[in-house]
């Protein structure tokens, strides 16, 4: 075994990525902490050809210093918005035709490998602050809540990891 060289891995131009037919989700981030996390978030949404990425509340948005130290340049790659609060995010979300899912352990949540999903079906999926998960607020105004089965003493994912094990799961089937 070999590792791939930079021009065998045949990785998208800015230009390219643009154009390119994008996943249809969007990943909405609510109050999150760290700006390291939402650079990762970024990098995540880039590889797995994300339509978008929400920033609410007081999440770090690009330029950031360290949103682009994590990001490696997706932060000019995945297009991005900013809202002053998930409820004006859900807003547009809704008058564009999404389903809106929070990933968060809550009553009645749909374990992430029981979502069934259409292809083409336009979903957005929100993630919490790194202690408060996301708001009850919030939560109230989804469709839904999709939950990350976990099997150890910890309960919890780092947001960024979190975003990669759900983006996969909702990507998987069409690569």
């Amino acid at each position: 075994m070999r590792k791939l060289n930079m021009p065998e891995l045949d990785r998208k131009t800015v230009d390219e990525f643009k154009d390119a037919d994008k996943m249809p989700i969007i990943v909405v981030l609510e109050n999150i902490r760290s700006a390291y996390n939402v650079g990762s978030v970024f990098r995540t949404s880039d590889a797995f050809l994300i339509e978008a990425i929400y920033i609410t509340g007081y999440s770090a948005k690009p330029p950031h210093k360290e949103v682009k130290k994590t990001a490696l340049g997706a932060e000019e790659t995945v297009e991005w918005k900013h809202f002053s609060n998930a409820t004006i995010a859900i807003e547009e979300l809704r008058s564009k035709g999404y389903r809106i899912l929070a990933v968060e352990q809550v009553e009645n949540s749909l374990k992430l490998h029981h979502l069934n999903r259409n292809g083409e079906e336009k979903i957005a999926v929100i993630f919490g602050n790194e202690v408060v998960g996301v708001e009850q607020t919030t939560i109230a105004q989804c469709d839904g809540c999709l939950e990350i089965p976990q099997l150890g003493m910890k309960h919890s994912l780092n947001i960024a990891t979190a975003v990669g094990v759900v983006l996969w799961e909702m990507v998987r089937s069409r690569i």
